[in-house]
Order: C-alpha cells, then sequence, then structure tokens
C-alpha cells in the first residue's frame, strides 16, 4: 500500500482484456501491446526508416549472351509463324476439302445406277442337260440389297474389312496412321502394302470415283482398270473427299451394298451373289456362316483364295474371319465352333472344275459379240456332258499317275463326240482345273502317223476296191523328184506278202497303205481327207499315205466321225444355240453337225468293217470292250514323236493324243499303247448303263468274193489262209 508522501507512482494492475486469451491471435495481440507500452519500441517507432541490409536484397541477374537471346528470338518467331500458317493452312485445307467434297457430291448418281459398273457382259454355258457348267466374262448376278442378303455375309465383311465402319464418317485417320506404320515398318513406301483405308474409300476406288470406262476414249479397258487401282498420294487423297461425299450422299446400307455389288471375287463374279452362285450353286440371301466367311476371305486376294483353286486354302482363310466375327460378337461361340466344324463345300458344278478347255473352245468357236466383246449378259446352251468329261479326266489322271515316269512333261489331248459330231468332252493337256490356256486337242497341229491310214482305203473302196482287195506286203521304192529314193519300212521290219486291204489296215502295214494310194493316186486321198473335215495343208510326197500331214485332235475324231455316219461328212460342233439372259428366242442355233457325202454308203460300210477288225486281230487290241463292237486305228509317227489312237462305238467316237509340246521322241509309248488305255478307261464309262448297237458295216460272210484282184499283179484266187483268217475275223466280230 502507498504510504502518504511517497513519491513513486501508484502501482496499479494493468486492465486485460481476455477475450482473446488462449489463441494465437491473442498472443500476437499481447505481444503488440507490449511493444506499444515499451517506450524503446515507441523511441523506435519515432525514428526514420532505415534501409534494408545490402545482404538481404535480391541478387541481380548477370546480362544475356546474345546468341542465346538471338537463338531464343528465332525459336519464338518461328513457333509463332508456324501456328500462323498452321492455322491459316487447316483453315484453307477445310475449305479446299469442303468445296472438292461438294463437287464429288453434286456429281454422284443414285446409289441404284452405282451396283454394275461392268463394261463387258458375262456369259454362262449350260451342259447338254440345262446345267451351268462354266462361267466366263464378268458375271453379275443381279441388284443384291442389304435387307435381302443374308446377314451372315454382312457381319462377315464388314468384321473383315472395316469393324468401325458404322461409326466413321468416311475416313479413319487413326486406320492411315497405322497403316503407314505398318508399311514402313516392314521397309515399305508409305502407300504400298496396307491402304489403312474404310469400306467407304474402298467404294470409292471400285467405283474409280466416278468417272465410267469410255470404249471410245482410246484407253484399253485394262489401262482404265490400271489406273483406278493406282495407289499414289495424289488418288488417295482424292478418295478422301469422295468417301465424304458418299458419305452425305448415300446411307451406310447403301455405301455397303455397292461395295457387296461390285467387288471382285474370282473367277469372273463381280459381287456376292454372282460369286455365291458360282461356288455354292445358291444365292447370296441364303449363305450360312461357313459360307459367308468363305467368300468374304476372297476380298484380300481372289485368286489366290478362289475355293475352285484350292479349297483347304480358301476354309483356312475362312476360319480366320469366323474368329474376327466371333470377337466382335457377329457369332456366339457356339455359332462359331460349328461353323469351323463344318467348312464350307463346293457346288458340284464348281467341285467338278470341269469344261475350261471345252468353254474356251465354245468361246472362240461362237461369234466375238456374243462372247469376247458381250456388252450383255449371254447364255450359251452346248453339248457339253459333265459325265463324259469327268470319265475322260479320270483316265488321264489314272494313266500319267500310274503309267507315266515321274516328272515326265509328257503332254495329251482328247476329244469325245457323238456320232453326229456334238462334243461331249475335251481335254487339252494334263492342266485339267484351268482356262485359257494352249488347248492341244484344238490347237496343237500334230503328224497324224498311220491313224490317217482310214482315208487312203476310204479313198480306194470309192475306186472300186474291195475289202478284200489283195495287195503285196512287200519292199517297195519310189523316186521323188528333189529327194531321190524313197523305201517305205513295216513297223516289224517284216513283210507279209500277198494281203487282203482289211489285214493291211489291221496290221498297219506301210508298204500296203503307198501301194494303194500310187494306185488310185494322191489328189483321190487328199480330196477325201479334205472332204472328212482335214484342213490343213496335206503331204504332196508318197508319205501322204503315212500321216506325213498334221492335224488336230478334233479334226481327225470329227473326221472319224464321218466315216462311221455312211460316209457323210461330219463338222464337230459344241453350240446349240446363243441367247440373251432373259430371252426365250435364241440369237442364233448350231452350226455343225452333218455335212455333204464324202465317199458311198456302201464303201463306208466296207471301210467300218476294217477298222473293226484292227480292234479284233490288229493294232487296237488292248482297247477292246467287252460288251460292244469297236472300229478303231492306231498311229505312230517317225521317231515315236506322236502316239495316236482314234475309235468309236455305234453311238461315239473318241480320239487320243499323246506327246511332247517341244516334239521330243516318246520312249515305249505307241498308239495301241497308252492312249488306247486312256481310251478305253473312257468309254468304259460313257458306255456303261447303255444298250450295245451294231456298228453299221458289211457283212464279209455275205460280201465275200470267190476272186479278188491282187492290186499290181495279175488276178488270182486269194491263198486259204487268207481266206480262213479274214472269215473267222468276221465271225469272231460279228459275235462279240
Amino acid at each position: 500500500m502507498r504510504k502518504p508522501g511517497d513519491s513513486k507512482p501508484i502501482l496499479t494492475a494493468p486492465r486485460r482484456d481476455f477475450s482473446s486469451v488462449g489463441s494465437s491471435a491473442g498472443k500476437k495481440t499481447r505481444k503488440k501491446a507490449a511493444k506499444k507500452s515499451d517506450p524503446k519500441s515507441e523511441a523506435k517507432s519515432s525514428r526514420t526508416p532505415r534501409p534494408k541490409a545490402a545482404g538481404k536484397a535480391k541478387k541481380k541477374r548477370p546480362p544475356r549472351n546474345l546468341f542465346v537471346a538471338l537463338v531464343l528470338w528465332l525459336v519464338r518467331s518461328v513457333f509463332r509463324l508456324f501456328w500462323w500458317v498452321f492455322l491459316r493452312g487447316t483453315i484453307v485445307g477445310i475449305l479446299v476439302l469442303a468445296a472438292a467434297t461438294g463437287y464429288y457430291y453434286t456429281g454422284l448418281p443414285p446409289a441404284s445406277e452405282q451396283v454394275d459398273g461392268r463394261a463387258r457382259g458375262s456369259v454362262t454355258m449350260l451342259d447338254r442337260y440345262n446345267k451351268v457348267f462354266a462361267w466366263r466374262g464378268e458375271q453379275f448376278g443381279g441388284i443384291l440389297r442389304i435387307k435381302d442378303i443374308s446377314p451372315y455375309l454382312v457381319d462377315a465383311v464388314v468384321a473383315t474389312e472395316d469393324k468401325r465402319f458404322y461409326q466413321h464418317f468416311g475416313i479413319s485417320p487413326r486406320g492411315i496412321a497405322s497403316a503407314i506404320v505398318i508399311n514402313l515398318r516392314d521397309g515399305r513406301g508409305p502407300l504400298q502394302g496396307h491402304g489403312g483405308s474404310t469400306l467407304t474409300q474402298q467404294v470409292a476406288k471400285i467405283v474409280c470415283l466416278g468417272k465410267r470406262y469410255d470404249p471410245n476414249s482410246g484407253q484399253t479397258e485394262r489401262q482404265y482398270e490400271a489406273e483406278c487401282r493406282q495407289a499414289t498420294l495424289w488418288r488417295k487423297l482424292n478418295e478422301v473427299p469422295y468417301a465424304l461425299a458418299m458419305e452425305l450422299k448415300y446411307t451406310k446400307d447403301q455405301i455397303l451394298m455397292i461395295y457387296m455389288n461390285r467387288a471382285f471375287l474370282g473367277a469372273g463374279s463381280q459381287g456376292f451373289e454372282a460369286a455365291s452362285r458360282r461356288y455354292f450353286g445358291k444365292s447370296a440371301t441364303e449363305v450360312t456362316p461357313a459360307e459367308s466367311a468363305l467368300l468374304a476371305g476372297l476380298l484380300v486376294a481372289p485368286s489366290y483364295y478362289a475355293p475352285t483353286r484350292n479349297l483347304k486354302r480358301a476354309n483356312d482363310r475362312a476360319r480366320v474371319i469366323i474368329g474376327l466375327m466371333e470377337a466382335q460378337g457377329y457369332l456366339t461361340k457356339a455359332e462359331a465352333d460349328y461353323a469351323r466344324a463344318n467348312p464350307a463345300k463346293l457346288s458340284l458344278a464348281a467341285q467338278a472344275r470341269a469344261g475350261g478347255y471345252f468353254a474356251d473352245w465354245v468361246m472362240a468357236t461362237a461369234p466375238s459379240f456374243l462372247t469376247k466383246a458381250t456388252t450383255e449378259d449371254v447364255i450359251i446352251k452346248t453339248t457339253f456332258d459333265p459325265k463324259i468329261q469327268k470319265a475322260a479326266e479320270a483316265a488321264f489322271a489314272d494313266v500319267f499317275k500310274n503309267k507315266v515316269s515321274k516328272g515326265s512333261k509328257a503332254q495329251a489331248a482328247m476329244v469325245v463326240m457323238s456320232a453326229d459330231g456334238a462334243v461331249r468332252a475335251m481335254v487339252g493337256g494334263r492342266a485339267l482345273d484351268v482356262a485359257g490356256q494352249f488347248n492341244r486337242a484344238t490347237q496343237a497341229l500334230r503328224q497324224t502317223g498311220s491313224s490317217f491310214k482310214p482315208f487312203v482305203y476310204g479313198a480306194a473302196l470309192d475306186l472300186g476296191y474291195r475289202f478284200d482287195t489283195v495287195v503285196e506286203d512287200a519292199p517297195i521304192t519310189i523316186d521323188i523328184p528333189g529327194s531321190g529314193p524313197w523305201s517305205p519300212k513295216n513297223y516289224s521290219g517284216k513283210f507279209m506278202g500277198p494281203v487282203t486291204i482289211t489285214r493291211g489296215l489291221a496290221y498297219s502295214l506301210n508298204t500296203v497303205a503307198v501301194r494303194v494310194s500310187e494306185d488310185i493316186g494322191r489328189d483321190a486321198v487328199r480330196a477325201v481327207a479334205n472332204g472328212f473335215g482335214l484342213r490343213g495343208k496335206l503331204a504332196q510326197g508318197p508319205a501322204l499315205a503315212l500321216g506325213a500331214s498334221e492335224s488336230t485332235v478334233l479334226e481327225m475324231t470329227g473326221a472319224y466321225a464321218g466315216i462311221l455316219n455312211g460316209g457323210t461328212s461330219v463338222a464337230p460342233y459344241g453350240l446349240i444355240d446363243i441367247s440373251l439372259q432373259g430371252d426365250k428366242t435364241p440369237l442364233m442355233v448350231k452350226s455343225g453337225g452333218l455335212g455333204e457325202r464324202v465317199i458311198t454308203e456302201n464303201s463306208a460300210r466296207q471301210l467300218v468293217y476294217m477298222m473293226n477288225q484292227v480292234s479284233l486281230i490288229g493294232s487296237g487290241r488292248r482297247a477292246q470292250l467287252p460288251d460292244r463292237q469297236i472300229g478303231a486305228k492306231t498311229g505312230t509317227t517317225q521317231g515315236a514323236r506322236d502316239a495316236w489312237f482314234i475309235g468309236y462305238t455305234a453311238n461315239y467316237v473318241a480320239g487320243v493324243w499323246m506327246g511332247y509340246d517341244d516334239n521330243s521322241k516318246l520312249t515305249g509309248v505307241t498308239g495301241s499303247g497308252l492312249p488306247a488305255q486312256i481310251w478305253k478307261e473312257t468309254m468304259l464309262v460313257v458306255t456303261k448303263g447303255t444298250p450295245a448297237r451294231p456298228l453299221p458295216m458289211i457283212d464279209p460272210v455275205l460280201e465275200a468274193s470267190p476272186k479278188v484282184a491282187l492290186k499290181g499283179k495279175k488276178r488270182r484266187k486269194d491263198s486259204a489262209r487268207t481266206i480262213i483268217e479274214d472269215v473267222l475275223g468276221a465271225i469272231f466280230g460279228r459275235t462279240q
């Protein structure tokens, strides 16, 4: 307590503010209050503020290097320029793209006019039973609309070609970038190989950016197609606005419709309808998942994956497509497993792969404006018989597999026709399932050898000889002007003495044929050969009688058909009629069949008998059929470069040739060997189940004469041995 008189100030407790007790704000307030009450702080506050210490001030940056500053300025300038150009370039590009898209948009026709862009028509060939067996040209099955197509086929195409088809707007930048990366990685150019094209872009390419082929432009169709398939940068750039224009003009289904109607799928098939009928014999509206996958698999390489070329390879590709369909949800696992376990099978016509050479021949013989150059869809009815064709091909395959040395390049050809000249089958070479190759049955001119001799005897019979006329089989020498003496020999190297011309033909005696030819005159022989259809240039010298002339298998077979037809010529034909698809009235009918008479009917009947003896006692014995008569003649040219066998029953005539394309010598092959075997195996199938008819030939017993002429010698009676052998042969031939 303060006492009175004390000079010290009275102590009083300072007034406190407890509102901020316990808080940091309160502590700060107290500190501030303490500072205010501190006389020293008051003194400090009255002083002039002092500058901050130099050590606490910000450090000054050193001056920049002039070069660095220049580089930074250039970088910023280039960057600003780039953005300036990029932004304006983008705007210009968009405007150009829009203009190009608008240009193409205005020129796009209705979608229905885009589905068939063929410049040529198609040729469909029907066999003798009105079944399709071959196609040529660009086959088109008619407009196929998406709502009618099998949904499996639509899904297979989308899954294979463009799984984002229904999401994109015509182009896929991601797909293009990915394709470029793959191409560069594989060492190709950016536009080579994978294209990254959408289905819409593929349609743009298929329709050639709207440019149709003009036959009057001076550009060939092949050149036009090559131009459309170009993978240049300019072409790719043009595809983009065209694709965008189609996306604006057409619906997705319409774009897909154009694609599925115009895509090429091999074997001349344009569009999935034509391909489905070509390979499966059914419409594209009916195909199964396995068949759909096979068809979709053709898009990447139609020729390589063609099922008619290699069905296993085509189905292996189809399994990949089935996997894609399953992965993308188009097929359930059960459906995919079933499709893999039951792969697609070809139709009978496609499976047979028959008629390639025959179809080529028909196309070559029919008018070109209705075949190769047709702009319409043409239907050709033909004489083709698939059963006979299959038999001929099987015989070829068997002989070359089991009788010909492995690796041999020997070739063969065959023609089978009805007696009236209607060609039923044709094999133009060992490659049986191809078209457009060299046809040895119709194009190869080969020496005929002894198969020519029937024309020598046919001419002789027409000029007074008889089947039992006796001729001397003995050495003969003929002086050929400019060449000197010529002395033909028999194949055996031996001579038989006096023989009938029947035996001379049966044993293919060369001296007998030459003597007869020289006796009646070579002009007479040439006239008969020409009359029966041999159009080539015939030999002028005495070797004419031995088949020194050249001919084709088709001509020789047709000539033998003339002999079978009583001496009336036969023109081989394969075409019955031609009509436009949908028309009932044919544009033209067959040109072929029976022609003019060449030798008398009696002469022809004698010649048929003589040729029947070839198959009984002569060189054609290996070709005998168990239940019917045949007439035939073998032929082997000098040096064994050609081997022939041509023969007939009462209903069919068939000719077989074997040899090398380079005219090399055959080893161990004669006309009576492998050609005769091919002929027999084919005719066994052809005649199976058909009634046996006798050949139109004479009865030698009734026709026999007590006296015959020995040509070139004095008249005399035939030897008892010759008569007995001929009569026994005739009886055996009549009762077989």
